[in-house]
């Protein structure tokens, strides 16, 4: 999805959305849908409830990082099939103030160089920012906390 803004060659370098501590658990992306089923299919590891959807079981030891069990050391091992949250990253839906927005996180240094007027347009081509509010209307759990310092891009009227 992000293709426009952001290259594959990029986002595996980095992996820095693919790593959790016990700090940022809360990270994790949700699986829902048909994913769940695919991934306990092909792949040997485990996925736990997390509110109406799921996610990947992983273990926890303090500050230490634990990387996703799909990340490679060259990206997401799901290719187009990775979850959502993981697709639209590093654009996440927000509550803030009762409503519905889209932040950009600043952790990805890639998308934080560009331009906030580049990315909000972004959020307009195709109807993207539109598709992300129906998603998180039908997945509310997918709807993050604000963090302060957050850009916001979007707003749902």
């Amino acid at each position: 999805m992000l293709k426009k803004i952001l290259s594959q060659e990029t986002c595996g370098k980095c992996r820095v959305c693919c790593g959790f501590d016990e700090s940022d658990k809360w990270e994790i992306p949700l699986i829902f849908g048909e994913l769940k089923e695919y991934i306990e299919g092909r792949y040997k590891c485990k996925i736990v409830p997390r509110g109406n959807e799921y996610v990947f079981d992983m273990e926890f030891d303090g500050d230490k990082v634990v990387y996703c069990p799909m990340a490679s050391e060259h990206g997401c091992v799901l290719g187009d099939m990775k979850p959502f949250d993981c697709r639209i990253w590093p654009f996440r839906v927000n509550r803030l103030d009762g409503r519905l927005v889209i932040t950009v996180s600043p952790v990805c240094s890639a998308v934080s160089e560009l331009p906030l007027g580049r990315l909000t347009e972004f959020l307009k081509e195709n109807g993207f920012a539109n598709m992300l509010f129906e998603q998180a209307e039908l997945h509310k759990d997918m709807v993050k906390p604000y963090i302060e310092g957050y850009p916001i891009l979007a707003v749902k009227m």
